[in-house]
């Protein structure tokens, strides 16, 4: 049972005044716009996540042919350090386009969730057959977005940024244990350095998110809470 204040018809949109009809077809546009444009968003989302990781299958590839050519001397150490650089540079931009997207992507969904408020004032009584939410504040968002309004760790890990951004950690790791071992660094050394890199490089990132939702969510105020 529906536990929300009764929704009041504005005048712009109250039947009476013969508006309900132009006005439910620029909702309408307006949300399909919204929908063209998180598709496109999505589409950009799984096109740049699937290309990085092409990348690096290719490069380790590549790196296995190298080292059993070569065997893991210095040519295959001189390679690894011109190659794996790329993969990283691809790698964060891809972290950081697929963060911008998923803001860009939120934004959307706050955008058809006031469309379904406004719908939803111009019927009321079709306020139980909606599934998605028709509120713009964070429970809202979330239930647009995963039918709930809280989600769990493991939803959270499994999106697109946070696995790019931990392969990020990863390949950061591998490019410092490599350098090391230019240097001539022990095995634990280098072991060390690796582990130390990588998880210093996804504390950095996972701080870059923070900063940004923050910069994004801080002067965020709902204009149709719960």
């Amino acid at each position: 049972m529906s536990h929300h204040p009764p929704l009041r018809r504005p005048p712009s949109l109250d039947g009476e005044s013969g508006f309900s009809g132009p006005a439910a077809q620029f909702l309408a546009t307006e949300h399909w716009s919204l929908l063209a444009t998180r598709s496109m968003t999505w589409t950009e989302i799984f096109s740049r996540t699937n290309t990085y990781l092409t990348v690096l299958s290719a490069t380790v590839i590549a790196l296995s042919l190298v080292a059993n050519a070569s065997g893991f001397g210095r040519d295959f150490l001189t390679f690894a350090l011109l190659v794996i650089p790329v993969v990283l540079l691809i790698g964060i931009g891809t972290f950081f386009r697929l963060i911008e997207a998923d803001v860009e992507d939120a934004w959307l969904v706050i955008g058809m969730n006031r469309l379904r408020h406004a719908y939803l004032e111009l019927a009321p009584e079709l306020e139980p057959y909606f599934v998605a939410s028709h509120h713009d504040d964070p429970p809202g968002i979330l239930t647009t977005y995963s039918f709930r309004s809280r989600v769990g760790l493991t939803h959270w890990l499994s999106g697109s940024p946070v696995v790019v951004g931990i392969i990020d950690a990863v390949v950061v790791g591998v490019l410092a244990a490599l350098i090391a071992e230019a240097a001539d660094a022990g095995v634990l050394l280098r072991t060390l350095i690796g582990g130390f890199a990588a998880v210093v490089t996804a504390l950095l990132l996972a701080f870059v998110v923070y900063r940004k939702l923050r910069e994004v969510t801080q002067d965020y105020h709902p204009r149709f809470p719960r």
